[in-house]
């Protein structure tokens, strides 16, 4: 059997979780009410962390949901997020609008990577 291994864990759920050779992330968000760019870069910014945590880094992303609150912001997320992409790591990605739970949070996005 596979061990389970949860990080950044409180009560109500786990940053990162490492199953096998997959890392799961919870949701991440930028900080509430700044600009879609900058709570997309903060959002990132944090996955960047979670994958460092576990080992593994952006390029070994398999796959990537983004939840806008505005389907309005995809271009000014995009223009971010293919900043923030290396050149052939894309992964597979869905992008969608939702009501994001919390005032003021206009993205939120949820990632699968492989560990390096």
């Amino acid at each position: 059997m596979t061990d389970i291994k949860r990080f950044d864990t409180d009560h109500r759920m786990s940053q990162a979780v490492v199953h096998g050779n997959t890392v799961y992330l919870a949701g991440q968000c930028g900080t509430a009410h700044a600009p879609i760019q900058t709570q997309t870069r903060e959002a990132l910014s944090k996955i960047d962390h979670h994958l460092a945590t576990v080992g593994t880094d952006k390029a070994q992303l398999l796959s990537v949901t983004i939840w806008l609150s505005s389907i309005a912001d995809y271009d000014a997320v995009n223009a971010v997020w293919d900043a923030w992409v290396a050149p052939g790591t894309a992964p597979a990605r869905s992008c969608g609008e939702v009501q994001i739970g919390g005032e003021g949070y206009n993205i939120e996005i949820i990632c699968t990577a492989a560990l390096s």
